[in-house]
C-alpha cells in the first residue's frame, strides 16, 4: 500500500450530528473516502457550537469530528434542497450514514427503503438511540443517557452511595460510530461479491450493551449485581490505582505470579502466601481486607522510584496523566498521532491504526457550513 487511504474512491453522505455519525464519517475520511457532510444552513451541526475552546470559528470538538470532510447546507424545509441532496445520493453514493431523529429522513424521501428503489446497491446505515424495535424505539437519546440507562454509570465511580460518575468521554457515541463503521465495511465486502447494498443498523443503547458484556456476563452467571470500584474493576485485585506519596499509581498485578512479585517488592512476601490472598478469587472474595494493606503499604512510595521497581520484575503500572502530559508524552510524540493536518488546521488525534507503517492523515481542512454546496448542483 503506497499510502494509507485504503478507501479513496468510496464516497459517504453523512445526514447526522453531535458525534456518532459524525465519528463514523470521521474514520471513512481519514481512510481515504470522500464523505459529503449535511447540515441545517441555519444552524448547523450542533457540535459546531460546543466550546469554548473554539479554533477559527466553531468548537474544538467539532473540528476533531469533522476535519477532511465537505460540507453540504441542505434545508430540509425547502423541497427543491432535499431533491438535489436527493439526486446527488442516488447518482455518487456507496454509503449513507444517517443519526437524525425517528423518522426524519423517511418524511424527506431519504430513508433506505426509498433511496434503494433507485440504488439497490446502496449501503444505508441507520445510527438510532435505542435500536429499531422495542418499545423505546422512537425515543431519542445521547451518550450520558445511555451510560446511565444501560448500567455503565452503575459500575464507574465509588459506588457505595456516592454521585454517580460518567466516563469522561463520548464514549458510547464514539463507540457507535465504529459499529456503524464496521457494518459498512463488512457490507462493502459483500457488496463487491453480490453488488447488492445492505441496511445496516445499530444504537447508542445496542453499543452501551455490548460495553456492559463482562459485567453482563458476570451477572447472568452469578445473578449478584456488580458495583462499582472507583478505578478497579470486579473480577481482578489488585488492579486499581493507589495513592503514592507524590501521585496516583495505576497498578495491574493482573495474576498470581504478578500479585506475588509484588507483594516481594512492598517486602510483604507473606502477604502471597495467605490463603485469604493466595489466588486471584480469594484476593476478589477479600477485597475489603487486601486493598487497605496496599494502600497503607504505598501511600509513603515515591511515584517514579516506585515505578522503577515494579517496572524491573515485570509489573504493569502507569502513572496517572492529565491531558497536558499525555500530549508531551515522548511515546505519543513517537507514535505521531497527534497531526496539525493542513496549514492552519487545528491539531488534532488521528485514527489508531497504521498501514504499512504510514498513518492516515487528514488532507482537507474543517469545512464552514455548506462550504461544498454547490456540489449538489454540479453533480445532483
Amino acid at each position: 500500500m503506497t499510502q494509507a487511504k485504503p478507501l479513496k474512491g468510496i464516497t459517504v453522505f453523512e445526514i447526522g450530528q453531535s458525534v456518532a455519525a459524525p465519528f463514523a464519517g470521521l474514520i471513512f475520511s481519514d481512510l481515504g473516502a470522500e464523505v459529503l457532510k449535511v447540515e441545517n444552513p441555519k444552524t448547523g451541526d450542533h457540535a459546531r457550537g460546543w466550546g469554548p475552546p473554539f479554533w477559527q470559528g466553531a468548537a474544538a470538538a467539532f473540528h476533531t469530528l469533522n476535519r477532511g470532510k465537505k460540507d453540504l447546507a441542505v434545508d430540509f424545509a425547502d423541497a427543491a434542497s432535499v431533491a438535489e441532496l436527493r439526486a446527488a445520493i442516488v447518482a455518487r453514493a456507496d454509503v449513507v450514514i444517517q443519526n437524525m431523529r425517528s423518522g426524519v429522513v423517511e418524511r424527506y424521501g431519504l430513508g433506505a427503503e426509498s433511496l434503494r428503489k433507485d440504488r439497490p446497491d446502496l449501503i444505508y446505515c441507520n445510527l438510532s438511540a435505542f435500536g429499531e424495535t422495542g418499545p423505546l424505539a422512537q425515543k431519542p437519546g445521547y451518550d450520558p443517557l445511555m451510560q446511565a440507562f444501560a448500567g455503565l454509570m452503575s459500575v464507574t465511580g465509588e459506588g457505595s452511595g456516592r454521585t454517580p460518575v460518567r466516563a469522561g468521554i463520548s464514549l458510547v457515541d464514539m463507540g457507535a460510530g465504529m459499529w456503524s463503521t464496521i457494518g459498512i465495511l463488512a457490507s462493502l465486502i459483500e457488496r463487491a461479491r453480490t453488488k447488492r447494498g445492505t441496511v445496516v443498523s445499530t444504537s447508542l443503547y445496542e453499543t452501551a450493551l455490548t460495553w456492559m458484556s463482562i459485567p453482563m456476563a458476570g451477572y447472568q452467571a452469578s445473578q449478584n449485581v456488580p458495583r462499582a470500584y472507583g478505578s478497579g474493576i470486579a473480577e481482578i485485585v489488585p488492579y486499581q490505582c493507589f495513592m503514592t506519596r507524590d501521585g496516583w499509581l495505576m497498578i495491574a498485578a493482573g495474576n498470581d505470579g504478578l500479585f506475588r512479585k509484588l507483594c516481594n517488592v512492598l517486602d510483604h512476601p507473606e502477604w502471597a502466601e495467605d490463603d485469604r490472598f493466595r489466588k486471584n478469587g480469594d484476593r476478589v472474595a477479600n477485597r475489603d481486607i487486601l486493598i487497605p494493606m496496599l494502600e497503607q503499604a504505598l501511600r509513603d512510595e515515591p511515584l517514579k522510584a516506585l515505578m522503577a521497581r515494579l517496572e524491573a520484575v515485570g509489573i504493569p503500572n502507569a502513572p496517572l496523566q492529565t491531558v497536558d502530559a499525555v500530549a508531551a508524552h515522548p511515546q505519543t510524540e513517537a507514535l505521531k498521532i497527534i497531526s496539525s493536518g493542513p496549514e492552519g488546521s487545528l491539531p488534532v488525534v488521528g485514527l489508531p491504526i497504521s498501514f504499512d507503517g504510514e498513518r492516515p492523515a487528514f488532507e482537507w481542512p474543517t469545512p464552514s457550513l455548506g462550504e461544498h454546496t454547490s456540489l449538489l448542483k454540479k453533480n445532483g
